[in-house]
Order: C-alpha cells, then structure tokens, then sequence
C-alpha cells in the first residue's frame, strides 16, 4: 500500500510555477550571454576590418574575398556575406569612440536592432535614446523601427510636459514616464464621441500601449468604482510597472476645462480609497484631450493636489522633417 504523502493541487502548481520560472530565467540568461558573444563577435570582427581597410593593407575587394574564405572554411558561415561584414565594420566605426556605458548597452540589445539604429538615427544621442527604449520595453525589430517611424526622438525631445507638483513629488521619474502630447493616428478620424473613441483605442490597444509605453498593463474600459449609493465610470484604467501605480485616463472630446480635472481628482481620491492595495503607490491622473491652453493647464494644476496630467491628444503624425525643424529651433 502506497502511504507516501499527496500534494494538494495547489501546492504542486506553486511547486510546477517554481521549475518553469527557472527554467524561463536560464534561457533568457543563456540568450543573453549568446547576444552578448555574437555583438562582442561582430565588433572584434568590425574593428580588424576598419584597421585593415584605414591602413591600407586591404582594398575594398579584400572583403568579399574574406566572405568567400569564411563561407568555404567557417562551421555555420551564415550571416558572414560581404554585406554583413561591411555592417560590422560601419558598426565599430560608429560606436568606437562611445563611452564604456553606451558599448555595453550594444550588447543588450540584438544584432538586428543595432543594424536598425545604426542606419536610421542621425546623432549618438538618438542612437542612445531608441537603444535604452530597446532594453527597457524590450522591443522587437518592426516595434523598434514603428518608433523610429513615429519620431519618437523628436517628440520627446521637444516634450515639456506640465505636471501637478504633488506628481513631481511623489513620483519625480513621472516627466519620463509621460508626454505632453500622444499621437493616436491609429485610431481613425472617424471618432465624433468620447465612446466610439474609447472603442477605437481598445480596438488598436497594442499600438495604443506602443504609444504611451510598454509599462503600462491594461486593467479595462469605463472602470467601475462605487462612491455612497452611485456608481462611477473611469474611461481607462492601467497599472504602470515601473511608478507601481494605478493610472487614469479620462478623454475629453473637446478643449481643456478646468473643471475636467476635479471629476478626475475625485476618480483617483476612489481609486486610493477602495482599489488600490497596500504597497502600490498613490494613483495618477491624465486628461487626455483634444486642444488646451497651456496656461489655462499650469493654472487649473497650480493648486491641484492631486498626481495629475493635462495632455493633448492628435489623430495625425507630424512629418519627421517638421520634428526635425522645430528640434534645430529649439536647440539654436
């Protein structure tokens, strides 16, 4: 008779969770290290071709001479044409002079989204500025190259956005974590009411979250909160990882009132009160609307006590060159 002690089927899940996690840690480690070696590789190899080439001991025609020995004589050649190596030479050339803390980001990120970067950003500072975005919201080549499309660099750049001072407080990595102004061309224009909007941004949420940050975890629409005998909608509700807090967006059709930030001040004071649990932070408001006055915002927000945000929403992107336009004006 078989008297060995039987796991509860709660136990065993939490015993079964264990084993997957570790094995889901050493493969993302052992992707990381095989990342890691291939970057260390191809800048090895970039930097031999630079010297060789600057020094004169190869013409240009000695690299696909090398492509040919490598496809003959190397095990598992693949990713060695000419091409490729004449990428790895304009990849050590481009980042040669970085700082240690740049050339290390390289390595975290793949070669497929260092060659996107590397032949589409202007300046160090932009590379930089999509290779942290890369590590941080983990990024695939066509989300990183929808970023770059969008002008993500410039917007941010040119982004001041004005937040109530009890934000700065308690959250004072906030004026990263949120802009001024969202671009939802995605969603249409075929939008003539806060509902068929809200509709429009459920329908494209991936692009809606590729927008305002992979950090933000969608919780639902017209969120339900209970205040005395009445109910209330909030239009939509997130969690966001890194502030570790709830976040509300109220969407407005029409301008900026002052009045719109008390409705959504009380909607935070519920969400404080009856949703959000003991080790998460005080949640943060945004008003999301179609035009303000940044004036009119700085004063509505100047005595505000709440963590909250006016920001401005458009259903066209702006040209690349006009970004670029208003960066040199700005920086002049």
């Amino acid at each position: 008779m078989d008297t060995k002690p039987t796991a509860s089927p709660n136990n065993l899940t939490a015993q079964f969770d264990e084993i997957v996690c570790c094995i889901t840690e050493t493969r993302n480690r052992v992707f990381r290290l095989a990342n890691s070696g291939l970057i260390d590789l191809y800048w090895l190899i970039g930097e031999k071709l630079s010297f060789k080439i600057k020094s004169s001991q190869w013409g240009d025609g000695v690299i696909s001479q090398l492509a040919d020995y490598i496809a003959a004589n190397a095990d598992n050649s693949k990713g060695f044409s000419d091409k490729n190596l004449w990428r790895m030479k304009q990849f050590y050339e481009t980042y040669c002079t970085a700082d240690k803390k740049l050339s290390a980001l390289l390595r975290q990120i793949n070669w497929t989204n260092n060659l996107s970067i590397m032949s589409r950003c202007k300046t160090l500072e932009e590379r930089e500025f999509y290779i942290n975005l890369s590590i941080k919201e983990r990024l695939s080549t066509r989300e990183l190259n929808k970023t770059i499309d969008r002008g993500l660099y410039e917007r941010t750049m040119l982004d001041k956005p004005i937040l109530s001072a009890v934000m700065r407080e308690i959250a004072p990595i906030s004026e990263r974590s949120f802009r001024d102004r969202y671009v939802m061309d995605f969603i249409g224009s075929n939008c003539d009411n806060e509902y068929s909007m809200k509709q429009a941004i459920i329908a494209k949420m991936k692009d809606f979250i590729l927008e305002i940050g992979k950090d933000f975890l969608y919780m639902g629409q017209e969120y339900r909160v209970q205040v005395g005998n009445e109910d209330f909608r909030i239009d939509l509700l997130f969690f966001h990882r890194e502030l570790r807090c709830l976040v509300a967006f109220e969407i407005k059709m029409g301008r900026f009132r002052p009045a719109d930030l008390g409705q959504l001040e009380f909607y935070l004071e519920a969400l404080d009160r009856d949703i959000r649990k003991p080790h998460e932070n005080p949640s943060i408001g945004i008003l999301l609307c179609k035009d303000k006055d940044d004036e009119v915002v700085e004063y509505a927000m100047s005595r505000s006590l709440s963590p909250t945000l006016v920001a401005q929403y458009q259903l066209s992107l702006p040209t690349k060159k006009t970004l670029q336009t208003k960066m040199k004006e700005l920086f002049d």
